[in-house]
């Protein structure tokens, strides 16, 4: 999508535009940040007594953070999802003194991390109601994500997310966002114009900006304390971005999108 693309898209009125509703999942839907951290403070208490808890705000900035981008290239598919995950695992563990996150030590940390990361998903509180008033609004609804489509619905299950489908994940494709193919494909099978069909993510890049360059309205979902600080972080000059709205919360969604 061009510049001008962009900027046209930037410029259409939202009211009565919209068919669709494309989410992501995770910090979207999913407290997934809550689940991480109750995740970090489980492998500290395990395998990193000695660093405070005191500290565990930073061990979870560093894992979330990804400086080294592993988790992105997951999504590329240049790596696997078990490499990507132990690599963050072996830095994490370097960056506060603890062993080395290897062969041997990986699927004891796996079951440690996972087992209270699975344990604590839950949906954010804005969640049910926006999207009763969505399909009120006879709004389709979807997600499109940058994880596996098997666990992402696990994980909305678990976490009580009902009627939104999971369209397209990482591994539908084999690649995920920002690929603007991602973001066709989830209107293609959400049965919905890319230009009449909302993306609602929490990484103003890869979500908001990039959904908006693949023609779609792009909407970055700002929660508080909730933002990265690494190479996804956003910040208020991404609201101005071409194409894209900035919300706080799920329950300004309607208000965006024009809709009742």
């Amino acid at each position: 999508m061009t510049s001008s693309a962009v900027d046209e898209a930037a410029e259409r009125p939202a009211a009565g535009t919209v068919d669709g509703v494309l989410f992501d999942v995770d910090d979207t839907l999913v407290d997934t940040r809550g689940a991480f951290a109750d995740a970090i403070g489980a492998v500290r208490r395990e395998f990193l007594p000695h660093v405070p808890p005191s500290r565990e705000p930073e061990m979870l900035a560093v894992w979330r953070d990804d400086v080294h981008g592993h988790y992105r290239a997951y999504t590329r598919g240049e790596l696997g999802f078990d490499e990507q995950r132990q690599r963050r695992a072996d830095e994490l563990h370097a960056a506060f003194g603890g062993p080395r996150v290897d062969d041997a030590l990986y699927p004891r940390w796996l079951e440690v991390f996972w087992g209270t990361f699975a344990a604590s998903w839950r949906a954010h509180d804005d969640v049910a109601s926006v999207l009763r008033g969505l399909v009120a609004a006879g709004v389709r609804v979807g997600s499109v994500t940058n994880a596996r489509v098997a666990l992402q619905e696990q994980k909305l299950a678990t976490a009580g997310v009902d009627g939104v489908p999971v369209l397209v994940g990482v591994d539908t494709l084999g690649f995920g966002k920002p690929d603007p193919q991602v973001f066709l494909e989830g209107c293609r099978l959400l049965g919905t114009d890319p230009a009449r069909t909302a993306y609602v993510g929490d990484e103003p890049d890869i979500d908001a900006r990039a959904a908006a360059e693949a023609g779609l309205v792009g909407v970055w979902i700002d929660r508080p304390g909730v933002r990265r600080e690494g190479p996804s972080a956003g910040s208020p000059d991404d609201a101005a971005l071409p194409g894209v709205h900035r919300i706080t919360g799920l329950d300004e969604l309607r208000g965006v999108l024009g809709l009742p």
